[in-house]
């Protein structure tokens, strides 16, 4: 990989910056000391926490970022409510889930009584009330089932915790539904403002995991650093038909003078 053509770098977070709230050290380091020569974009799944959480967390570590370098599924997710005229939706999600769609969309009417939409996201906060009352209303056919993103679990020092992917598989065995929309990792929609703003060419992906962020990269045409601090392992990369452009132990063995 040629990083004289690069000019952003995307990063998924868990894993990849991070290992719950245990800093990566050599990833740090490596963004904190490149951080005035690239554009740096902070990418999670995890939707069981908002943008200002995360802005903190970063912050924490030394890390300038604001809320402008963050992406989340909840973009394309609001875009998607819009388009389709949907102003009521259930919604699965914890309390730093709720508040972030509120921001985001203060139109949404977030209710049970005329639903348009569940709204199925790594709800951290889970109660039977909520999958009961969300059930029912997957019932109705007419009730779109969406959900934030596909990830079957969410890493964590302590091992895998199960995450929206798990929960969709409950939702299928006990509704017969799965989700119509997905959002986020692998859909390359979730990089629509910066596809927007940088060549394909002049952008790398970085994360630990091979269904969501190498497919991610692979889906929008850009360069992949596949880093092992996270999920994957070399002898899981090695089964893969295309193979990501970079594999390396953590983010800041990636940069050629570490």
């Amino acid at each position: 990989m040629d990083w004289a053509t690069k000019r952003c770098i995307v990063l998924d977070m868990d894993g990849t910056v991070y290992l719950g709230h245990i800093p990566i050290e050599g990833a740090v380091a490596f963004i904190r000391e490149q951080w005035q020569h690239f554009g740096f974009y902070f990418l999670s799944n995890n939707t069981s926490k908002a943008p200002d959480t995360y802005v903190h967390k970063l912050n924490s570590m030394g890390i300038p970022a604001t809320k402008a370098h963050l992406l989340s599924p909840a973009e394309p997710l609001v875009n998607f409510l819009r388009e389709q005229g949907i102003h009521t939706a259930y919604l699965v999600g914890n309390s730093d889930f709720v508040r972030d769609m509120h921001e985001r969309m203060p139109e949404l009417r977030q209710q049970e009584a005329g639903a348009q939409a569940v709204i199925l996201a790594y709800d951290t906060e889970l109660t039977y009330e909520k999958l009961a009352r969300s059930a029912l209303l997957l019932q109705n056919e007419q009730v779109l089932f969406l959900a934030t993103h596909p990830d079957f679990v969410c890493p964590s020092p302590e091992g895998p915790l199960p995450d929206v992917g798990s929960m969709i598989k409950l939702y299928e065995a006990a509704t017969g539904r799965v989700p119509q929309h997905i959002f986020g990792k692998p859909d390359p929609a979730v990089l629509a403002p910066l596809l927007a703003r940088y060549s394909r060419e002049s952008m790398v992906m970085a994360g630990d995991r091979l269904m969501t962020d190498k497919k991610l990269a692979e889906n929008a045409g850009i360069d992949f650093i596949l880093v092992l601090s996270g999920e994957a392992t070399r002898e899981d990369a090695a089964k893969e038909s295309v193979q990501p452009t970079l594999i390396v132990e953590h983010l800041g063995q990636a940069w050629p003078q570490a």
